[in-house]
């Protein structure tokens, strides 16, 4: 049972990479999600039927789960190579872009990476988000390591993000799984 589970988080990690077209957070790589020269760590960008969303330095929307919302990191292991942390660079400071109106921060990952924060929620890009302005992610339900997660993507007011354009894209996340 424990080879077929490592087998299972095996492929699960390969393809979020491949997905994702770099490392998944905490394999040793740089994070895609890593701030770069001026651009700001957290952007907005406007999405019909959802709202003003946060985004990342490559315009791809930001999510956090309901259950992380006190700031305590639970998406670990096999959940980063869906959900890929917002790092931070080096010793940089995470920056804010005109309309981001909530506090961004940071704190540090229970792998010692440090992980971008809103209103002190985690942040986290969908591996199904390829292309700025998706928002695949947003409501999605899923389960790692008998954890449940209900995941939405952040708006720059930090109301509720609205669910159109959400569910299923037919690309094959279920969002569950067994046991990882």
């Amino acid at each position: 049972m424990k080879r077929a589970r490592m087998a299972v988080l095996g492929i699960a990690i390969a393809v979020a990479a491949a997905a994702c077209g770099g490392a998944a957070a905490g394999s040793g790589g740089t994070s895609s999600t890593a701030a770069s020269g001026s651009k700001a760590t957290v952007s907005v960008r406007s999405v019909a039927g959802v709202g003003t969303v946060l985004t990342d330095s490559q315009g791809r929307t930001l999510y956090s789960p309901a259950q992380e919302a006190n700031g305590k990191i639970l998406c670990t292991g096999a959940c980063t190579s869906i959900w890929i942390p917002l790092t931070l660079a080096g010793n940089g400071a995470p920056t804010a872009a005109a309309g981001v109106s909530g506090s961004v921060g940071s704190l540090a990952r229970p792998d010692g990476i440090t992980q971008v924060t809103f209103d002190g929620a985690p942040l986290y890009t969908f591996f199904q988000d390829t292309a700025p302005g998706q928002v695949n992610g947003n409501g999605q339900q899923d389960s790692f390591g008998g954890m449940s997660f209900t995941w939405h993507a952040e708006t720059a007011s930090g109301a509720a993000a609205g669910m159109a354009g959400t569910g299923s894209t037919g690309s094959g996340y279920a969002g569950t799984g067994p046991g990882y």
